[in-house]
């Protein structure tokens, strides 16, 4: 199969993709299309079907498997797709495994090491709560391991919550070397928990959506109650510290209007969101750039990053 992420403008491609979504939308023209979302696991790409009733179009469905004809544009910088016949794949006719976008990373060796930093812990009571967390919960590893750290913006693929968090915690460690004021065992406690509550906000691929939980509490409401639950099961855990541990989780994303209930009030809460916004742009820019392929040119505007963005010059 031709890999997402090998397409270029002005190819004609053909394949089976799985459908991420679709969506029946209007022209300005009043005239109905069809907008799809096709995933692989190098990505995702935004597709059209301008006349969806055309011989050719045939039915299908949100999540399935679908055997496609289309021509590679591009709209604002991003590639897309003009769909000119469609069917529902069959079993047998394709390898789930080649749609679930997954890190390019080693996912045993980045648990590995994300385990490691928890020997650097001190403290017997955040220590006992990272373990109980983080090694004697295999339910939790297992889903932590496999689950992404956001729908689309950044991290979106199989192991990117535990490449996110690694990210953060290894920022952290920088600051925690750098700033000697910081509280190391709180701040690579937070660095390490500000993100849990993703595993219930989001659900498994190959959906990869909010699900009613992420919707109705979000991932900060939901950290922070699953680490007050590890904590309730460690005997005579300090109050103080526990409070300053749930606020680094509440304050992450550091702004009221970016979903935090609380603005940072403590030094290792604001270097939590420091450490989290920088590789959540990075990651960003990143994943825009090399869906740019060879594109030297301005590539459109990016929401997270509210900018127009391009590559540096070689």
């Amino acid at each position: 199969m031709k890999y997402i992420e090998t397409f270029r403008e002005s190819e004609r491609v053909s394949g089976i993709y799985l459908c991420k979504s679709r969506q029946t939308a209007l022209t300005k023209a009043g005239k109905t299309y069809e907008n799809v979302i096709l995933q692989d696991k190098t990505g995702t790409v935004d597709a059209k079907i301008w006349d969806p009733n055309s011989r050719g179009i045939e039915a299908f469905e949100g999540l399935d498997y679908v055997d496609i004809v289309a021509d590679v544009t591009s709209f604002q910088g991003q590639l897309q797709l003009n769909v000119k016949r469609v069917r529902k794949a069959q079993e047998g006719e394709f390898d789930p495994t080649d749609y679930l976008p997954v890190s390019d990373k080693n996912i045993e060796g980045m648990y590995k090491e994300l385990v490691r930093f928890i020997d650097q812990v001190e403290s017997p009571y955040l220590s006992r709560l990272l373990r109980g967390i983080f090694v004697d919960d295999q339910k939790f590893v297992k889903a932590f391991k496999f689950s992404s750290a956001a729908k689309s913006v950044h991290h979106g693929f199989v192991g990117g919550l535990l490449e996110h968090t690694l990210s953060v915690t290894r920022l952290c460690d920088y600051y925690i070397h750098t700033y000697p004021m910081l509280n190391a065992d709180l701040l690579y406690t937070a660095a390490m928990c500000h993100d849990i509550g993703k595993i219930h906000e989001l659900s498994p691929f190959p959906e990869n959506d909010y699900t009613d939980a992420g919707q109705l509490l979000g991932h900060i409401m939901i950290g922070a109650e699953m680490v007050a639950m590890q904590i309730r099961q460690i005997p005579d855990f300090p109050v103080r510290l526990a409070n300053e541990l749930k606020h680094c989780i509440l304050a992450h994303h550091g702004e009221l209007e970016y979903g935090s209930p609380k603005k940072p009030a403590l030094l290792e809460a604001v270097a939590l969101n420091f450490a989290d916004n920088t590789d959540a742009h990075m990651q960003t820019m990143m994943e825009a750039l090399k869906a740019g392929g060879d594109n030297q040119g301005w590539l459109g505007y990016n929401r997270l990053l509210e900018s127009n963005i391009r590559r540096t010059g070689k």
